[in-house]
This record gives C-alpha cells, structure tokens and sequence, in this order.
C-alpha cells in the first residue's frame, strides 16, 4: 500500500512540476502547413514566421482551424470535409507553376498555404513581379484567396512577422 501511494505522490509531482513549466516557446510548424520560398534575390530580406508558431500560437489557431475547416465543407464551399487538406496540391501546383516560368529576379518571397488561401510574403523590388505571382496563384484550382503581405522599400519595417533569429 505504502509503494502505491509514493507511485501516486511521485506522479503528482511530475505533473506539477510540468504545469508550473513556461509554455514551450519554440517555434514550429505544428500543423505541417505548406510554407517555401519562391525567390531569394534579397539578400537582407528577413525570412517571416509563415506557419512557425509557439504552443500559445497553436492553442489560438487550434480552434480557429477546426471552425473553418468544418464550415467550408458545411456550408457546400469544399468538397472534401476539411479546407487544410486542398493545401498540398495547391503548393505543389503553384510550385510546379513556377518552374514554368522566369524566376522573379528582383524579390525574396515566402509562400504559406493555409485552408486555401495562399499567403505571399517577403521583399520585392519590383511590385509588378507580386503582383504576377498573385495572378497566378488566383487562378489556381481551389484557391479561396491570395494575400500579399510584401515589403517593397528597403528601408522600411517588414510589414509581416519575422522568424526571430536562432
């Protein structure tokens, strides 16, 4: 009985010791989201956080991804049951896209794909090369949207999240 209960005791340590632990603060991509770079000419652009989270992060975005990923398919918007999974095909569409076509010379750009929609961001010189590349991720089969968060002065703030550095 003695063993039993110096078992429990030490359990109920352990998980106290892990409550009474931060959050994890490391970042990553909790939920495998498409996230790549589609031009790196800008040497000093900073590299954005994309899908790259902490656990905080992940608990908001839990919630918010299951509503949409349930109402789409709810409301007669998808066909599969969940808007997230159209974001391997879309990436890899877009990528394949790319290939087909001039690099974009002038820019460093970073694509995530999240529940369809495709989010540019990045440095670029030439707002026409951005705008291209809206272009053709709009005429994507099943892209809801295309976001571009893109900084075309170099002398000011990215106007995205930075990945902070190591």
């Amino acid at each position: 009985m003695g063993g039993c209960r110096t078992s429990l005791l030490a359990a109920l340590l352990v998980l106290l010791a892990r409550s009474a632990n931060p959050a994890d603060d490391t970042l990553r991509n909790w939920f495998d989201d498409p996230f790549f770079a589609v031009a790196t000419a800008v040497a000093d652009c900073p590299l954005p956080a994309g899908p790259f989270v902490d656990e905080a992060g992940r608990r908001v975005q839990a919630h918010r991804r299951s509503e949409k990923g349930t109402t789409c398919w709810l409301a007669g918007a998808c066909e599969r049951p969940n808007a997230y999974a159209y974001d391997r095909e879309i990436a890899g569409a877009l990528q394949a896209a790319l290939r087909e076509r001039p690099p974009l010379a002038g820019s460093s750009l970073w694509v995530t794909v999240q529940g369809r929609v495709v989010y540019i961001e990045g440095c670029a010189t030439a707002p026409s090369e951005v705008d291209a590349l809206q272009a053709l991720a709009r005429s994507l089969p099943q892209v809801e949207q295309v976001i571009a968060i893109v900084r075309t002065d170099p002398a000011a703030p990215p106007p995205y999240r930075v990945r902070p550095a190591r």
